[in-house]
């Protein structure tokens, strides 16, 4: 079966506006799609966090690690894998570069400091999933995972059309 030599971009994303163009990934950039790819299906990042589901801290932090795991990916595989190949100059390394400080720096630069300052104030008869539930932001903060959520699926199917495999991401129906 022939390799796919490119595929449409269209990443709506906040504060920059979005990602258009055609991106013609290399065997290397195939390969950085693919670690990135099992990254982002198999955190909390493409898993809905249902109401009163899940801890706040817990998101943030899985997708704090998404910073480590993209700087780690972009090491292995070189600049080779941000090099534009197309009249678009989109690659590997662009996107996921994009997605770091358009999509999560934002968000946890915000949120953070917010929830790490609402639970200093918790007392210790109290659970932190029975604090974080109390919190005046909790529904906010969720709505922002959701957005955020949105983003990370698109940009987890683009990369599994990059590594012609079907989205493994399950969508649960309760």
């Amino acid at each position: 079966m022939a390799k796919l030599t490119s595929v449409k971009v269209s990443l709506k994303l906040p504060y920059i506006g979005g990602v258009e163009g055609v991106w013609k990934p290399d065997e290397s950039e195939r390969k950085a799609a693919w670690e990135m790819y099992v990254e982002l299906i198999t955190r909390i990042s493409v898993a809905e966090l249902k109401p009163g589901e899940g801890l706040l801290r817990e998101a943030l932090s899985s997708l704090y690690t998404l910073f480590d795991t993209t700087r780690i990916i972009l090491r292995k595989y070189g600049p080779s894998v941000a090099q534009p190949k197309g009249k678009d100059k989109l690659s590997f390394g662009y996107l996921a570069v994009a997605i770091l400080n358009a999509v999560l720096r934002p968000v946890l630069a915000k949120w953070h400091p917010l929830l790490l300052d609402y639970e200093s104030t918790k007392e210790s008869s109290v659970s932190p999933l029975e604090h974080e539930r109390q919190w005046d932001k909790n529904e906010e903060l969720r709505g922002v995972l959701k957005d955020v959520r949105g983003v990370l699926i698109e940009y987890a199917n683009l990369l599994a059309q990059v590594i012609d495999i079907p989205s493994l991401i399950i969508q649960r129906t309760d």
